[in-house]
């Protein structure tokens, strides 16, 4: 199975797009709607989604599987792949251990994870993976078409890449700020950072990206609000977004900012910027 991605797509909480949003998102020219915040394995959210639109690929960016149960998700990725086929991927991840302490290794439950899947005949093609360092790339490659990564720059877009292979989907999120004042779109970028600037997966990616101790202090260097949060008009936005399309994605996710405010706006004004229409 191939899923017709496109090449720019939106990220956002599952609970916080309907169907009326989700055809808005399509009918601006975006291949893909990422529900991030973890949805639940029973994947009722994205097949209102689905009901809803035509064309439209819907992506979990991600599936915790320390709150998702395994046989859930594969008995619901067959009821949607039945209704809708070729339009649901799963992205499948780890969380982070602030929020959802482990009981195990994060590899080993993965694996544990994607056995049950592969058991109930959910295809590998079918999913990617959340992998931010070398292990769970590693595991990305062998037992999933790709990688969802979140928080990244272009440089490790690039690294993905390489160590998947010129065939697996590389799909980095890219956070986005459509506010011209710098002051204004830095304090915005801060607001949503702070929480991950306390949990050591992301901040031990910032490093791997090469920011530096200073960068990743609270609450973060303009460095770093600039390179992770892409901020200013739509063409600047525009710009981050094919940044990462230059070093290597098939597909990128953009998430706007403030999640609470109307963000089809900003997202109407980025899909002309990119040409998705």
């Amino acid at each position: 199975m191939s899923l017709p991605l496109g090449t720019v797509g939106v990220w956002r909480g599952y609970s916080a797009i309907d169907a009326p949003m989700a055809a808005a998102v399509e009918a601006l020219g975006y291949g893909a709607i990422w529900q991030g915040s973890s949805p639940p394995a029973d994947l009722h959210a994205a097949e209102q989604l689905l009901d809803a639109t035509e064309r439209v690929v819907v992506a979990t960016g991600i599936v915790n599987i320390w709150k998702a149960d395994p046989v859930e998700l594969a008995a619901s990725f067959h009821r949607i792949e039945a209704r809708h086929p070729g339009r649901m991927l799963l992205g499948i991840g780890t969380g982070h251990r602030e929020a959802t302490p482990e009981r195990v290794r994060p590899i080993a439950a993965m694996n544990a994870f994607l056995d049950v899947l592969d058991a109930h005949g959910v295809p590998v093609e079918a999913r990617v993976l959340s992998a931010l360092g070398p292990r769970m790339i590693r595991v990305a490659a062998e037992r999933s078409a790709g990688t969802h990564p979140y928080l990244t720059v272009p440089a490790q877009t690039a690294e993905a890449r390489a160590a998947l292979g010129p065939d697996a989907i590389v799909a980095p999120e890219q956070t986005v700020v459509l506010d011209e004042d710098v002051a204004s779109a830095r304090a915005t970028a801060r607001r949503f950072l702070a929480n991950y600037l306390k949990m050591s997966n992301y901040t031990s990616n910032m490093q791997r990206g090469g920011f530096a101790d200073d960068d990743i202090a609270a609450p973060g260097s303009d460095h770093l609000v600039d390179e992770i949060v892409a901020h200013g008009t739509a063409g600047d936005l525009a710009t981050a977004v094919r940044a990462h399309l230059d070093a290597g994605a098939d597909h990128v996710c953009v998430q706007v900012l403030p999640a609470s405010s109307d963000v089809l706006p900003a997202l109407a004004r980025i899909s002309s910027a990119l040409g998705l229409r």
